[in-house]
């Protein structure tokens, strides 16, 4: 079987689940060694899952025209996605420490699938509203597969793997807006839903045939204690506070600039077309090395550093960002930079918690997305409220302002962060 890090190795496969699903390989010293496939099929799904919260971004306006929603609270579509998600990281992802990952992913995943379809079905707005909720709720298991493949990986090459299936889902979140942009203009919004649950069934029956189970970890607590542990968490690992604290404040950010794009760039004087507009999202995936390129550097020590560099690059791309009603190729070029430092700081963040508990990584995930989700949301409003007040200018004004804020507050608590 493949290593991550490539090579053949000798070792004899080992025996199937009572399930039949194949088990994690273990290594020297017990630590399970993941297969690249392995690895590339978890960054697949996670970014496929992901991508299902994404697919609206570029269309709210496509949405609205077809359910007769005001222009002044489609908004309210991608908040209620993240609203459903942060949900979903509270009640769903921390079973992780509880049962398999392995049938918590392939069941959410199925479920998925009928979510989707409810969405492309909606015939009006509190149809989609419920639907999208939905959708969201069940996206989580996105951070299901990074902590699952956390638990899998060798200390010495976690960082790395996290890395790898963080990078699925960046792909994920900035390819969801591709799509759904070509698709929108072809077919009609609805098409993408119908695409992405046909998607997700082939992931469902490749997750059933190649996912490991793993190891029992002989957790002994019921679903309540499971949950209110992970606010626990917070009281007991000053890590995780700075870091999921750091997550709200970048992801806002980020959400701040994916919010008000579409709507920029539809409008005078770019007019873009919805597949125009979703190609952006192909710029941003340049960003996505960020996440390899931060999981080596955090096996080797220098996730701290690594963070501020990011941050640093985030808060300078809202410069050329600004720039968007006047070239476009300034607007791409942030692009890739805030993606960059984005991915770059969330790989460094997952890398440095997981360390904290290791037998505590579902509830930690959880713990840390829950921030993610508050700032998305915080962010898809706030920018909404600023792109109508002060149209881009202010949107890159409030995104800037939130990207110093980050960047303090790294500088305020570095020393309390080892890494």
């Amino acid at each position: 079987m493949d290593s991550l890090t490539g090579g053949t190795s000798t070792t004899p496969l080992p025996p199937a689940a009572p399930d039949g699903s194949p088990r994690a390989e273990p290594a020297r010293g017990g630590a399970p060694v993941l297969s690249r496939a392995v690895v590339l099929l978890a960054a697949l799904a996670s970014g496929l899952a992901v991508a299902n919260v994404y697919y609206a971004q570029p269309l709210l306006d496509a949405i609205g025209d077809d359910l007769r929603m005001p222009r002044s609270t489609i908004g309210i579509v991608g908040t209620l996605t993240q609203i459903g998600y942060g949900l979903g990281l509270l009640a769903l992802v921390p079973l992780g420490d509880l049962v398999d990952r392995r049938k918590l992913i392939i069941g959410q995943s199925a479920l998925s699938v009928l979510a989707l379809c409810a969405v492309a079905l909606a015939t009006h707005g509190a149809a989609l509203l419920a639907a999208i909720f939905v959708v969201g709720f069940l996206a989580v298991v996105a951070q299901v597969h990074v902590a699952h493949a956390a638990a899998l990986a060798s200390p010495a090459e976690r960082g790395r793997v996290v890395g790898a299936v963080t990078s699925g889902i960046v792909c994920g979140i900035l390819l969801a807006r591709a799509a759904s942009g070509l698709l929108s203009d072809v077919f009609g919004w609805r098409a993408i839903y119908v695409a992405a649950a046909l998607a997700n069934i082939v992931v469902v029956a490749l997750l059933a045939k190649a996912l490991p189970t793993q190891p029992s970890r002989g957790q002994r607590m019921g679903y309540v204690e499971l949950v209110t542990s992970v606010i626990s968490l917070f009281a007991q690992e000053r890590v995780l506070r700075i870091r999921a604290t750091l997550a709200l404040l970048i992801f806002m950010s980020i959400t701040v600039l994916w919010t008000s794009m579409a709507l920029a760039l539809r409008a005078p004087p770019h007019e873009l077309s919805h597949t125009a507009v979703g190609m952006f999202g192909f710029a941003g995936v340049l960003g996505a090395m960020g996440a390899t390129l931060a999981g080596g550097r955090a096996d080797r020590g220098q996730a701290q550093r690594t963070t501020g560099i990011a941050l640093t690059l985030m808060l300078l791309a809202w410069i050329p960002l600004a720039a968007q009603p006047y070239s476009i190729w300034a607007l791409i070029a942030g692009v890739v930079l805030i993606d960059f430092g984005l991915q770059a700081v969330h790989v460094s963040n997952q890398s440095l918690i997981y360390r904290v508990r290791p037998e505590a990584q579902s509830r930690l995930t959880a713990g840390y997305m829950i921030f993610y989700s508050i700032g998305c949301a915080l962010g898809s409003i706030l920018s909404t409220i600023a792109f109508a007040l002060a149209g881009w200018r202010g949107v890159s004004l409030l995104g800037f302002a939130i990207s110093a804020l980050a960047l303090a507050q790294w500088l305020a608590t570095r020393r309390h962060t080892p890494g």
